[in-house]
């Protein structure tokens, strides 16, 4: 399944490469409640044609109309929605939210389409991106990503810079009722989902739509390169043969969520154990979350495993846990 922000690039350099103009919309701020967050993106042509999402309907609507009506010509518009009174109860924004919103006006000049394939390739390929626009000249530039965390959206005087990735890969290191259902709910955030288990039986039983099932030791698969940057690698079998030497491998990678499942008294003693006999520094040890997950008082698999996407999220979005 490919997440939103993958779908609305293809689609653009798509519409740019048969010649039509477009306009690319990022959520810069938002300030109440949202049902989507800043760097949130949508693509439309002025016939009304569009992929995406700003705010889950009602901004994307008020966006549409005011773009066949011949508005947002400019290079760059920056348009906040929901400001007055009157507008967020139209719009019938949740809270009273109020939407700040970039609107880019790109022409399908060879610049733009040039662009837009280097961020098509950061979502498909491995490496983070920084876009640069420029609010007042409406000129835009990409560099490379040299933060590992931080806000998606960083606004300066008379600039935007948007943070774009690679879709999130989760990187389930053996199958367990706790990693099927992580798998679930990882699919239902449109993040790449990868299992990796050497047991027959496992697999079998196993069937997740849009899952990629790899049979083999998850160790095995870490070390030929089966990690990015954009990748949470979670081991949640309570079995040391896969648990211990996937982490052993993971520290290795650049991925930016390692995690294993089990009690402060068992995590204590893997800790020892991957020290001793594993050849982990303690700064690789200090790399892997254990316990686990968000302390929600989890019991059940589907409790234990949204605490454990739930953690994934934060770590991805730049989120201390004192945030929450």
């Amino acid at each position: 399944m490919r997440d939103l922000d993958h779908q609305v690039i293809t689609q653009a350099l798509a519409w740019g490469r048969d010649g039509h103009p477009i306009w690319l919309c990022t959520v810069l701020s938002t300030y109440g409640s949202a049902p989507r967050g800043p760097g949130a993106m949508l693509v439309a042509r002025r016939d009304g044609q569009y992929v995406g999402s700003l705010s889950g309907g009602c901004v994307e609507e008020a966006f549409l109309e005011e773009l066949t009506v011949g508005d947002f010509d400019r290079m760059v518009t920056l348009r906040r929605y929901g400001e007055s009174r009157e507008e967020s109860r139209r719009l019938a924004l949740p809270c009273g939210g109020v939407l700040e919103v970039l609107i880019e006006h790109r022409a399908p000049d060879a610049a733009w389409l040039v662009h837009l394939e280097v961020l098509y390739q950061a979502l498909q390929g491995q490496c983070r991106l920084v876009r640069c626009v420029d609010v007042e000249a409406g000129s835009f530039q990409a560099r490379e990503d040299d933060v590992a965390e931080g806000p998606c959206v960083v606004r300066c005087p008379a600039s935007v810079d948007i943070r774009i990735g690679p879709v999130l890969r989760l990187l389930l290191a053996g199958l367990s009722p706790v990693a099927e259902a992580c798998a679930r709910f990882a699919q239902a955030l449109g993040h790449e989902v990868i299992v990796c288990d050497p047991r027959p039986e496992m697999c079998e039983g196993f069937s997740v739509d849009g899952v990629t099932v790899v049979p083999q030791l998850p160790s095995v698969f870490i070390a030929a390169g089966g990690c990015h940057a954009a990748t949470a690698v979670v081991a949640l079998t309570h079995d040391p043969r896969i648990d211990d030497l996937a982490m052993i491998e993971a520290v290795r990678t650049e991925a930016f969520y390692i995690g294993v499942m089990g009690s402060r008294r068992t995590s204590d003693a893997r800790a020892t154990r991957l020290l001793r006999s594993g050849g982990l520094s303690q700064a690789d040890v200090d790399r892997i979350q254990m316990p686990i997950g968000l302390d929600l008082g989890s019991k059940t698999p589907a409790e234990i495993a949204l605490a454990v996407v739930a953690d994934i999220v934060r770590v991805y979005h730049g989120k201390a846990r004192d945030a929450l």
